[in-house]
């Protein structure tokens, strides 16, 4: 193989990682090798060179995208902003004043949190820290933080503790997102501990709302959240009558 090849390939390579970073927020290097067939070390060394151009962060074992390191300041790392801004904006238009909701953690769901208008009345509970940093400089809204076991990458509570004290609340409504999403197998993530809390998060919501770009859909992994009639409403960019919404349309979920 000529050198301009071994490069145009690393170039691939590279630009397959980083959408998959940017894409899920969270990923695994044995994944990404097995994706495309070569081995741990030549994605580590990807992985350590995308890192020192800061285009991700380098963790034990994966690779997080920056936009899920630091997101509650700004949004200028976020991956598909323009999507998921009108993910929110449709999320918003189900909120009452004096609603009990709980916002997860994630980039989408943190879009949320930022565009809750000023005027409008609200429990929110959370455990993601950077919603909740978020969610007080909104005046009329009332944040309870969810606590235990703080998972440094995704700064979320995970843990027993976290789900024993979601088990005694209902929500109006569970904002929530996922890693993977796929009309046959539901909602799956390739972490144990956060698919936990999540169930637990479903289980505690009147109506549980699925905030999705639709680049994930049709995408699975091993851990399962739920099947996708556990959730009430999935909300994508897309508007709800297109076609790539199609397999979604036969099971007994709204889509917004």
């Amino acid at each position: 193989m000529s050198e301009t090849d071994s490069h145009m390939l690393k170039e691939e390579r590279q630009k397959t990682i980083l959408n998959e970073v940017e894409l899920h927020n969270r990923v695994l290097l044995t994944d990404i090798a097995e994706k495309l067939d070569v081995s741990i070390d030549t994605i580590r060394r990807d992985v350590k060179e995308l890192d020192v151009e800061n285009k991700l962060r380098k963790v034990h074992g994966g690779a997080i995208s920056l936009g899920f390191t630091s997101p509650a300041a700004s949004n200028n790392n976020t991956y598909a902003l323009q999507e998921k801004i009108s993910i929110a904006e449709k999320g918003v238009t189900l909120l009452k004043d004096g609603s009990v909701i709980f916002i997860d953690g994630g980039t989408t769901c943190l879009e949320l949190a930022r565009i809750i208008p000023e005027h409008l009345q609200l429990t929110c509970f959370t455990l993601s820290l950077p919603v909740a940093l978020l969610l007080l400089s909104k005046p009329n809204v009332d944040v309870v933080f969810i606590g235990g076991r703080i998972a440094k990458e995704a700064q979320i509570s995970t843990g027993a503790g976290t789900i024993n004290d979601l088990a005694g609340i209902r929500f109006d409504y569970g904002f929530i997102g996922t890693g993977y999403v796929d009309s046959l197998h539901g909602l799956t993530e390739f972490d144990w501990d956060i698919v936990q809390v999540k169930k637990a998060v479903i289980n505690a919501s009147k109506k549980a709302v699925l905030l999705c770009i639709s680049e994930k859909l049709n995408s699975q992994h091993r851990y399962k959240t739920c099947d996708i009639n556990a959730i009430n409403t999935m909300i994508t960019e897309l508007d709800p009558s297109n076609n790539l919404l199609n397999l979604f349309r036969n099971h007994d979920i709204r889509l917004l």
